[in-house]
């Protein structure tokens, strides 16, 4: 298994899926969204595996959601963009397996990444 998990080092959820890849002696590469981001290949790699839409990654609880102004923007690629300027945005913890991906805690899923070995 080739797990990253982005997410920010203040994220409870991130915290939690860290701890259940050490837990189980799983390697994994932690990328912090604040400090170093997601490149836009990356984020439509990760967008595709997801099948979900933007709206669907956006932390709409997140302090900077209405600093950013981005539920007022009218054009997805003006949204991608925002988005990609302020990845603190993401909903997180975004795991990545190669071509398959999860969307916030799911231990589930990443049990069946496991059986799969």
């Amino acid at each position: 298994m080739n797990i990253q998990i982005y997410g920010t080092s203040k994220c409870f959820e991130t915290k939690k899926a860290q701890r259940y890849f050490k837990e189980r002696n799983i390697k994994f590469q932690f990328v912090d969204l604040v400090k170093f981001g997601m490149s836009k290949g990356e984020y439509k790699s990760i967008k595709t595996a997801l099948r979900c839409s933007l709206d669907d990654l956006v932390n709409e609880k997140s302090k900077k959601y209405e600093q950013s102004f981005i539920k007022y923007l009218a054009s997805e690629e003006a949204k991608e963009e925002k988005l990609l300027e302020n990845q603190e945005l993401f909903k997180t913890p975004i795991v990545r397996n190669g071509k398959k991906a999860t969307l916030g805690y799911c231990p589930d899923e990443w049990k069946k990444w496991e059986d799969e070995k």
